[in-house]
């Protein structure tokens, strides 16, 4: 595997040392066909983006960087503003709901001598609740004119490509899709990514392409076809990709839990075929993943008090892997997403090495993190695995550990019943408010509005 790492990263320092700043045609042009990986928070670490190139990630983007943390200088958005030198075409997605905020935060990631950006993404997807409450990520969808402007505001500014993600819908009954797709093309984005559920149901449902293809071919039909769509929701395989592809006529697809259960899920899809690696040669690929993140945060005890925030983390995904091979599950694929099927659990008769890589437990993981973190080479890694998956401590957090919540890790919901999707916590609605009380409340507001405009500010206010 190394071997075959060394040479695809070989290739890929050459082109990305011949590439600048692609226009909004170049880049257009360079993320047709491709599978890109999503911006991932806490997943999209440099590390993991270094292997996921390592198999054949030619597209790629930051973790979300918070425009306005980023303006106040926290070294926290800085550090997601690096690129490994082996991503080919490398975007940087913020958050930000303000065209001067954005322009100066673009202009910030531009000028940074750890960043070379090729293109910058909005996010408007994020259903997170430290996101939303906030007034960004999929907040911002709700308004499909308000999105218009920040779009063409951030497009006009600058002459680095702006592209959005987004999801169908802000709640489930007011899926606005293509009322959001037409406002972000008309404002001049160079692509734009449709990820097939709300807000609400974060990744509880399966992703509605359905919703996606009739986005593409609204803007087909609208004289928009030359903008890039590019489709996102419960990919797992290759043959999953390539269905979607023709099914919908997306011009390429994004992939986020299926990176993360399996960073080899681009090099399945570049050679069109399935790769099911043994237990060693996934434990050789998850050694890789730590010594890079060993090279990335040091390897002194600072550099694993930094890593243990993504290492063992990772295991919530990578515990997922299953082999799902496209002549037994292809048919499946097409009834409902093999990421969102239930995955085979392991029975007595598995190897005890199999059972420890597929266990969910935070306990197995940690014990899985510093054994890689420890061993100077694949073949003590996979030995000290190996010793561990028999032994009693195994066998104990096997009767006592505690296994994560179903993504959770990444939809971070806010508690309460299944399908709600409270905009305010911890708050309880007071009195009904009369007629005339509105009509006050509004009117005051917009003698706000007035006087800030007229003043050469902005509405609505950071």
């Amino acid at each position: 595997m190394k071997a075959v790492s060394s040479l695809i990263l070989l290739l890929a320092v050459g082109s990305s040392a011949l590439s600048s700043t692609p226009t909004s045609s170049s880049m257009q042009q360079q993320i047709a066909g491709q599978m890109i990986l999503a911006p991932l928070t806490k997943g999209g670490n440099l590390p993991f983006r270094r292997l996921c190139a390592d198999f054949g990630m030619e597209v790629s983007l930051s973790e979300m960087v918070y425009a306005r943390s980023l303006l106040r200088g926290s070294p926290v958005e800085q550090a997601r503003l690096r690129r490994w030198e082996g991503e080919q075409m490398f975007g940087v997605q913020i958050a930000t709901n303000g065209v001067t905020e954005g322009l100066e935060a673009i202009r910030k990631l531009q000028e940074s001598s750890s960043a070379t950006v090729q293109f910058c993404d909005l996010n408007c997807g994020c259903p997170i609740y430290d996101v939303t409450r906030r007034g960004l990520g999929s907040s911002l969808l709700r308004s499909p004119q308000k999105l218009h402007k920040l779009v063409k505001g951030l497009v006009d500014g600058t002459d680095i490509p702006i592209t959005v993600k987004i999801r169908v819908g802000c709640e489930s009954d007011t899926i606005n899709v293509l009322e959001n797709v037409k406002a972000i093309r008309e404002a001049g984005a160079s692509a734009v990514t449709i990820h097939g559920r709300t807000a609400q149901q974060g990744y509880s449902k399966d992703a509605n392409w359905e919703l996606i293809q009739q986005a593409v071919t609204e803007s087909r039909e609208a004289g928009y076809g030359h903008i890039p769509i590019v489709g996102n929701g419960d990919i797992l395989t290759h043959f999953e990709a390539r269905r979607r592809m023709e099914e919908t006529g997306v011009h390429s697809v994004m992939v986020g839990r299926g990176a993360l259960i399996k960073p080899w899920i681009f090099k399945e899809f570049k050679d069109n075929a399935t790769w099911s690696p043994t237990a060693r040669e996934r434990i050789e690929v998850y050694h890789t993943l730590a010594t890079y993140m060993k090279e990335h945060f040091g390897d002194d005890e600072m550099g694993r008090k930094k890593a243990w925030t993504f290492l063992p983390w990772h295991f919530e995904f990578l515990s997922r892997y299953c082999s799902y091979p496209e002549d037994e599950f292809a048919v499946q694929s097409t009834e409902k997403p093999l990421i969102q099927s239930r995955m085979p659990s392991s029975t007595d008769a598995d190897d005890p090495l199999d059972v420890l890589l597929a266990n969910r437990s935070g306990d197995a993981h940690d014990v899985i993190a510093s054994i890689l973190w420890e061993s100077d080479s694949d073949e003590v890694a996979f030995r000290k695995l190996n010793e561990f998956s028999e032994s009693v401590d195994f066998n104990q957090i096997l009767m006592t550990g505690s296994s994560s919540e179903e993504d959770q890790v990444l939809a971070n919901p806010l508690p309460g019943k299944a399908g709600r999707w409270n905009k305010r916590r911890g708050r309880k609605p007071g009195p009904k408010r009369s007629d005339e009380e509105i009509a006050s409340i509004r009117a005051a507001r917009a003698l706000k509005k007035e006087k800030i405009i007229a003043s050469g500010g902005e509405w609505p206010p950071n």
